[in-house]
């Protein structure tokens, strides 16, 4: 029991972990990344696709996308659905390829992205420390229920915490890393 439940709580650790790797994957830096548009809905006859499932997505250069769709006609539904993706892009259409210029960002939208990338981090912290939180709730629950020796429940505490640590270590790291990479002029 008592492994299940830190089994449990490691799982959902790093799931926060993966969610905000996924979430600062979409905060821009200055630098072109295909993965950028991996979350693009495009409007194909009728249904909304993800652009990746439409086209094909590579990197022309150090800021520019390429993006080449698989249907020719479907070249000025990807330049709209990308101007309308809220990511500050500004798609050009040349014959059948569709180019994503990066555009450079100003110190004052840096600074803006930090503090988005900061409250990301914030967000996975609270998430990790409620896993913690309830990941303890279950080994008290199994100690009034005498299913633990209290030593045995104290121990586990102990390893979750350490568990909590090291996931809080890890999204500091990625913090400091997003950050350095957006100041990178």
């Amino acid at each position: 029991m008592i492994a299940d439940i830190k089994k449990n709580a490691e799982q959902k650790m790093k799931k926060t972990i993966e969610a905000l790797k996924t979430d600062l994957g979409k905060v821009r830096t200055g630098r072109a990344h295909t993965g950028l548009l991996d979350h693009v809905m495009v409007d194909y006859y009728g249904n909304p696709t993800p652009l990746p499932q439409v086209a094909s997505v590579t990197l022309l250069d150090g800021r520019t996308i390429g993006v080449s769709p698989y249907e020719k006609k479907m070249a000025q539904a990807i330049e709209k659905a990308i101007r309308d993706g809220d990511l500050g892009l500004n798609p050009m259409t040349q014959g059948d390829i569709v180019r994503v210029p990066m555009p450079a960002l100003t110190e004052e939208r840096r600074k803006d992205l930090i503090k988005v990338v900061k409250h990301e981090g914030e967000n996975a912290r609270v998430a990790v420390r409620n896993i913690r939180r309830d990941a303890n709730t279950q080994l008290k629950d199994l100690l009034k229920k005498k299913e633990v020796a209290e030593d045995d429940e104290r121990r586990a505490q102990d390893e979750v915490q350490k568990l909590t640590d090291r996931s809080i270590a890890e999204i500091d790291k990625l913090l400091e890393v997003k950050e350095a990479d957006l100041l990178a002029i």
